[in-house]
């Protein structure tokens, strides 16, 4: 349907509603027309106005919980899923709701308590066993995500969001082959997807296949849409093959693109590092802290390009700048300690 199609029933629903404005099909409807145009703020005052008429309408609840969800108020979300669920407790897709409102504050055991209760009323829906499968990836708990994300697979074979999510599990389980394959068939439904063609790019440089990855790094750069990533992944792959000229050529490429970000900078920096061409990667380190003066990661990197040159003061005081910044982090700390005596030893 095109804009002014949408447009035009709009026209003709606000025209009905003003004639018979208890009509609570018309103002579900109207509701659904501002979705589709992206229009949430009319979503919402419109849902508003048919809570007001009906307070226990159940998709207009569960619409405001929605919309306040993705507006990050998750106590307000939270409020419309409860008021709805008082009206129907038998709504798997409050349940499902509710769950991720909780996995989104990080409360794992009543994110997967709302899932669960999900599919007690609703077993064969794949999204909610995607949900699950997520929060144990979130919680770095791999095989029982795989295992249901095959769940979710076994419901909806061509599930695009279980496929690569469950690929990117197999990739953290170096399962690279069972990866590669779950990547592939999603390139086969979706040959336009630019992330999936750089995540088989990955996997085959860690399996060791130069050209292939190569090949799916050329294709991720030829498709629509920001080529930051796929210079960076693309400029690890030639490290990892030691074609460390054309790395350093991509990783220039990406900052290029997006100067204002410091990923490709600081790994550009950190190939410097080992080959030891220590002012070029400490001019790097800086000018990312110039960028993100609080990253405590940076900080550190700077500390050990001045120790491997032997500026141990300047390496120590970069040390205290990223604790300082990261006080909880034991690595951190540790460096820190280690070269400090060092440098005391040294000194008496």
């Amino acid at each position: 349907m095109s804009r002014e199609e949408i447009n035009n029933q709009i026209n003709e629903l606000v025209l009905a509603m003003a004639k018979d404005p208890q009509n609570v099909e018309n103002y579900h409807k109207l509701s659904e027309l501002y979705l589709q145009i992206e229009d949430y703020d009319r979503v919402m005052s419109v849902l508003e106005s048919l809570l007001t008429i009906k307070p226990d309408d159940v998709q207009a609840l569960v619409g405001m919980g929605t919309m306040w969800f993705y507006e990050k108020d998750f106590r307000k979300s939270l409020s419309y899923y409860n008021r709805a669920l008082e009206v129907n407790p038998k709504n798997f897709l409050i349940y499902y709701n509710m769950g991720n409102v909780f996995a989104e504050w990080k409360n794992f055991p009543k994110a997967l308590f709302y899932y669960n209760r999900a599919i007690d009323l609703n077993s064969t829906n794949p999204e909610i066993y995607n949900a699950i499968a997520l929060l144990y990836q979130d919680n770095e708990d791999y095989i029982e995500s795989k295992a249901y994300y095959e769940k979710a697979l076994s419901l909806d074979p061509e599930n695009l969001t279980a496929l690569i999510d469950m690929g990117n599990v197999c990739f953290k389980l170096f399962d690279y082959e069972t990866a590669l394959e779950l990547y592939k068939k999603v390139f086969v439904l979706n040959p336009d997807n630019k992330i999936v063609a750089i995540c088989i790019g990955n996997t085959l440089t860690l399996m060791r296949e130069r050209e292939k990855a190569y090949n799916y790094f050329e294709k991720a750069l030829q498709m629509e849409g920001d080529n930051y990533k796929a210079y960076i992944c693309y400029a690890i792959a030639l490290s990892e093959f030691g074609e460390y000229d054309m790395a350093v050529e991509m990783y220039k490429r990406a900052t290029g693109i997006n100067p204002k970000e410091i990923d490709a900078q600081t790994l550009l920096a950190n190939l410097y590092t080992n080959f030891n061409f220590l002012d070029l990667a400490i001019d790097l380190y800086r000018e990312c802290l110039r960028l993100k003066p609080n990253s405590a990661e940076t900080y550190m990197l700077l500390g050990n390009a001045h120790y491997l040159k032997g500026e141990i003061e300047e390496a120590i005081s970069s040390y205290r700048s990223s604790i300082n910044i990261s006080p909880e982090n034991d690595e951190y700390r540790l460096v820190y300690t280690q070269v400090l005596d060092e440098y005391i030893d040294r000194r008496a």
